[in-house]
């Protein structure tokens, strides 16, 4: 029988370098870039694809300040809501093969969490209300690389929230009965960065936020593209670098509902909407956001104080097609999806189900994870290189001169 692999690293003596804040990992941007995850906790190996029990994902989540690593990809098919403890990092980037996608029901996060090179996969037999993720009422999230879709509410949900990053996510396919993209209801501090939302109603996100959207495509949206706010509460959205194609099932509403309180500074936008297979778009101006009733800016509300990275929307859109999403191996699902967007405007379609859709295919198992002695989530070759004891189940948890611990190195070199 397999059994999970629990490895308690020992807190005395293990001191964080002074100084700035280390960021979650290389690369990290935005406001949730200082999340912290498992970092200085446990490591806990998913060497099954059980819906509960010893040895499977949501075993493995329901105890805080653990680092998660993956001896098996494939899909994890889950019946209820799994519900993730504070401060975990999910090293998604250390299954091997196809990597893992979480199937069939929602995933609740919490405070200081890093998740990483993951799917999660909704699915209409969720009740009516429910969304695929939801990141409410916490502190400090960075989702990196991440594929969020088949939402029957919303793909993607955080409420009252703070300090949250999405970077080179995808949010799809939002399926009966609303088909949106992503509600974000009054948090704080949020950075969307770099990632793709397309083949949603609406909800692009509605931005009901205080909220950084960089660089990023919306493609084929049905009824809008990004919503303001809409409330009587005030609402600051920075909108710099991104690029609005049309697709199939796109009206030429890319903005939408927005109004006076809806307080909006933007900065090299794009929209391409005449669906010739070609990025060929037009200046997004003061004048369509006016249309909408916001009230522009002419400063930024969080730009400067995050100090994410601009580039120009036409460049940004190459990099969403290379990384947005789990895209280390993207599955099926994720590669007809971007293919969609690589039309340009040519092909893409709203479905009501995931069936429709294609469903989620099967991928077989793979159980190849490298030899791991000590169980400490760094394999012995990797130790070995490193001058780490592949018998010392501590030495992963100690701080490196990169300020990050050995375990946290070697799940980062993952990443090429």
């Amino acid at each position: 029988m397999l059994r999970i692999f629990i490895v308690a690293f020992l807190f005395a003596g293990i001191t964080f370098k002074a100084g700035a804040q280390q960021l979650a990992f290389p690369g990290a941007q935005g406001f949730g870039r200082f999340a912290t995850g498992g970092r200085g906790g446990t490591v806990v190996h998913v060497v099954n694809l059980n819906d509960s029990g010893p040895g499977s994902f949501r075993d493995a989540v329901s105890q805080p300040g653990r680092t998660i690593v993956f001896d098996v990809s494939g899909v994890i098919r889950i019946s209820d809501k799994v519900l993730v403890a504070p401060r975990i990092t999910i090293a998604g980037q250390t299954a091997p093969g196809s990597g893992i996608t979480i199937y069939g029901n929602g995933v609740s996060f919490s405070d200081s969490t890093i998740v990483r090179y993951i799917r999660f996969r909704g699915s209409i037999n969720m009740s009516k209300g429910t969304c695929t993720v939801i990141a409410d009422h916490l502190r400090d999230i960075i989702f990196d690389h991440v594929s969020i879709t088949w939402g029957r509410w919303d793909n993607l949900h955080i409420k009252q929230s703070k300090n949250v990053t999405l970077q080179y996510c995808l949010i799809a396919e939002g399926i009966d009965p609303q088909r949106f993209g992503a509600l974000l209801e009054v948090p704080v501090d949020v950075t969307i960065y770099r990632s793709l939302f397309t083949g949603n109603q609406s909800r692009n996100p509605k931005a009901k936020a205080r909220i950084e959207f960089i660089n990023n495509v919306i493609y084929n949206w049905g009824k809008s593209g990004f919503v303001g706010g809409h409330s009587s509460a005030d609402h600051f959205q920075d909108l710099a670098g991104n690029y609005f194609i049309a697709g199939p099932s796109s009206t030429p509403d890319f903005l939408s509902m927005f109004t006076a309180t809806d307080h909006v500074y933007h900065k090299g936008n794009y929209a391409d909407l005449n669906k010739d297979g070609k990025l060929n778009g037009r200046m997004v101006t003061d004048a369509d956001f006016r249309k909408e009733k916001a009230t522009l800016l002419a400063e930024p509300t969080l730009l400067a104080k995050s100090k994410t990275p601009v580039i120009p929307a036409a460049e940004a859109c190459k990099i969403v097609l290379k990384e947005a999403g789990a895209a280390m191996v993207r599955d099926a699902v994720d590669q007809r999806i971007v293919g969609y967007y690589k039309s340009m405007g040519k092909r893409g379609q709203i479905f009501k189900t995931e069936a429709d859709a294609g469903g989620q295919p099967e991928i077989k198992a793979k159980f190849s994870a490298p030899k791991d002695t000590d169980h400490d989530g760094i394999p012995d070759r990797w130790e070995v290189r490193h001058k780490l004891n592949a018998n010392d189940s501590t030495d992963g948890n100690v701080i490196s001169d990169s300020g990050y611990t050995h375990l946290e190195n070697y799940i980062n070199s993952l990443i090429k």
